[in-house]
């Protein structure tokens, strides 16, 4: 039993990696079998299909997400050191995705991406309210911003930079364009103390990037 659930997740782990680095239409299951050293009959025994193996990587996705704005919440001091604390592991994660993959997800994988779009609009949706709540609560974010509206315009600013058609890969770092962001939203909701904060955090952030 053991074996078998080795087998599968080294599967499931090959498949995640190359739809992530090189998009998931140009990635075929042979290009997961010889990966992976295993032949292709192998890997039909535990995926039927590509459709399968690119929802195990949605569902995968998910969950790293989840742990990983949990975690962002359980150490941050304050809401907008939780924001920068997300946005380092939103930008470390896509260091390693290829700027295609939402758009293959959307055209040939539609049932795969309606399971990140229902986590997107619910999970997510909650974590990006909890934090400007919270936010205004600590006096840094400003007491009038409407929650709702600035929670769904935060959300859907998310997917923009991997739009090809306003950011193409050719020209844009999807990097850079979800820093400059994510930061443009921070700074449009803070008070005069979460500015102060902002400055702080992220000279801290250049500082550890020296470091490395």
């Amino acid at each position: 039993m053991e074996q078998t659930i080795d087998t599968r997740d080294r599967i499931r782990e090959q498949a995640r990696n190359l739809f992530l680095r090189y998009g998931i239409r140009s990635v075929s299951m042979d290009d997961i079998a010889v990966g992976i050293g295993m032949s292709k009959k192998t890997i039909y025994q535990w995926f039927k299909d590509k459709d399968e193996l690119v929802d195990a990587m949605i569902m995968d996705e998910i969950s790293q997400m989840q742990t990983e704005t949990k975690n962002c919440f359980v150490h941050s001091k304050d809401a907008v050191e939780e924001i920068f604390l997300t946005m380092d592991q939103m930008l470390d994660h896509m260091r390693n995705i290829n700027p295609t993959i939402m758009y293959d997800l959307h055209k040939f994988h539609f049932q795969s991406f309606k399971k990140f779009t229902d986590h997107k609009n619910t999970y997510l949706l909650e974590v990006i309210s909890k934090n400007l709540e919270r936010g205004i609560k600590e006096g840094l974010y400003r007491s009038g911003l409407d929650v709702d509206v600035l929670s769904r315009f935060r959300l859907e600013s998310m997917m923009i930079p991997f739009n090809m058609d306003v950011f193409p890969a050719s020209k844009y770092n999807l990097v850079e364009v979800t820093t400059t962001l994510i930061e443009h939203f921070v700074f449009g909701i803070v008070t005069q103390e979460g500015y102060s904060l902002i400055l702080t955090y992220q000279q801290e952030r250049k500082n550890k990037s020296k470091q490395k």
